[in-house]
């Protein structure tokens, strides 16, 4: 009877950190949440978290560190270097407010070629004009789910889950080798 053998694990082509520079960053810890809820949750939750809520698609608040990433009609991701504390001031107000801390990482990935290297395997028109800055959304970088969040022309923030931060900036340091 044959023992299986293992097979080895394929080693990464390149260190994105070492491919890319200072143009990636693996941003500090963040509490992250995502609240789905309508008007009157907003307006209870606003009351405590001070970026408040967008009140136009796809769209970034911010106040300080703290940011609220419009999701979808009623639904924001929250992310802060601190604790967010909310539920007290949802009281019994029809919402969802879930802790993804565990879940994601936040990376930034900057200078003028970010652009070029993102639509290596993102489908959206990033063109400043179509992407425009403060602009957020939901969206695939080839088969990793992602939230892209353009901060300056040339800086973007990359929300992805923590099991696909090696694929996603591994595959940036390919594309940027391209």
């Amino acid at each position: 009877m044959h023992e299986p053998t293992a097979v080895p694990r394929p080693k990464q082509r390149f260190e994105p950190a070492m491919v890319l520079g200072s143009a990636l960053r693996i941003l500090p810890p963040a509490a992250r949440m995502v609240l789905q809820g309508g008007a009157d949750a907003r307006a209870a939750a606003a009351q405590h978290w001070k970026p408040g809520f967008s009140e136009a698609a796809c769209r970034a608040t911010t106040a300080g560190d703290d940011a609220s990433l419009w999701l979808g009609p009623d639904e924001f991701l929250l992310i802060s270097p601190q604790q967010i504390s909310l539920s007290a001031a949802l009281g019994a107000i029809p919402h969802s407010l879930v802790d993804v801390s565990h879940r994601q990482v936040g990376f930034e990935l900057s200078g003028p070629d970010c652009v070029v290297w993102l639509n290596g395997g993102c489908a959206l028109d990033l063109h400043l004009n179509a992407f425009p800055v403060g602009m957020c959304t939901r969206t695939g970088f080839a088969k990793a789910d992602i939230v892209l969040w353009r901060q300056a022309a040339d800086v973007f923030h990359v929300e992805v889950w923590r099991s696909f931060l090696d694929y996603t900036t591994g595959l940036l340091a390919e594309i940027s080798l391209s």
